[in-house]
């Protein structure tokens, strides 16, 4: 049976809004699947350049835990890799999650479901009687934004010296988490084999200049476009939200695996 423009038109909505309803899941790594892995890797190295099985493997083996994003025909659209672990600095424990290979595909740009499921989940998993801290590296910028759109007080910023005990805190875990490569002077990590944006990705467009926020993260991550990551550090707590972030933090939970 052939459909009319009008029919095909209702189809091609109905489609889109299958695929627009987008689901998030918090897998703990023993639990994730052979599928998963192959599905996070396919999507990663389709955004990536540089991207090879061995390197996905070694930063997945460093992680506890994994957020997936699919969409309403259960196709894998977004992930991030996590790494809670616990840490003594100055005779107090802290708790610290690091952001590892992260990305959502374009198609999924238009929905918040990953900050929102990545803000419940560690809300979900961090210990009440300790501070948490986000240890983010950054080689795009659409990453870096995230930090003022959900967080009040965050470094480095354009707006603010880092202070001195920000500062020390950020360097120790830094070189804790990286070592050698971990450049103290300049704030950067610069991988062996680094991961690259696609240009599509990567390249900052000049009407996005603007923002003061992405405008900064250019001038002190210029080689972002080869792979240079920024260190990035905040604290995890609701004091410290915006308005978008106490959105996300007091929304519906995702679902743990």
């Amino acid at each position: 049976m052939q459909l009319g423009p009008a029919a095909k038109k209702l189809v091609g909505r109905w489609r889109c809004d299958l695929r627009c309803v987008m689901q998030s899941q918090l897998v703990s790594l023993p639990d994730l699947t052979n599928d998963d892995r192959e599905a996070m890797y396919r999507l990663l190295a389709h955004h990536f350049k540089g991207v090879t099985p061995t390197t996905f493997a070694a930063d997945l083996a460093n992680k506890n835990w994994v957020l997936l994003i699919h969409d309403g025909v259960n196709q894998l659209q977004g992930f991030s890799t996590l790494r809670l672990y616990d840490v003594t600095v100055n005779g107090q424990t802290l708790s610290v999650v690091y952001s590892g290979d992260t990305i959502v595909a374009p198609a999924a740009w238009s929905s918040a479901t990953l900050p929102r499921a990545w803000i419940q989940a560690i809300n979900q998993l961090r210990r009440s009687n300790q501070r948490l801290f986000w240890l983010l590296i950054s080689s795009g910028f659409r990453t870096y934004r995230l930090l003022p759109t959900f967080w009040q007080i965050f470094y480095p910023r354009y707006d603010q010296v880092t202070p001195e005990p920000m500062q020390e805190l950020m360097d120790y875990l830094a070189q804790q988490q990286f070592g050698d490569a971990y450049d103290v002077g300049s704030g950067i990590v610069r991988f062996a084999h680094p991961q690259q944006l696609s240009t599509v990705l990567g390249t900052i467009p000049p009407e996005r200049y603007s923002d003061p926020h992405i405008h900064f993260f250019e001038q002190v991550n210029p080689a972002h476009g080869q792979g240079d990551e920024l260190v990035c550090l905040t604290e995890i707590c609701a004091e410290n939200l915006t308005a978008a972030g106490r959105r996300m933090w007091f929304g519906r939970s995702c679902t743990a695996a």
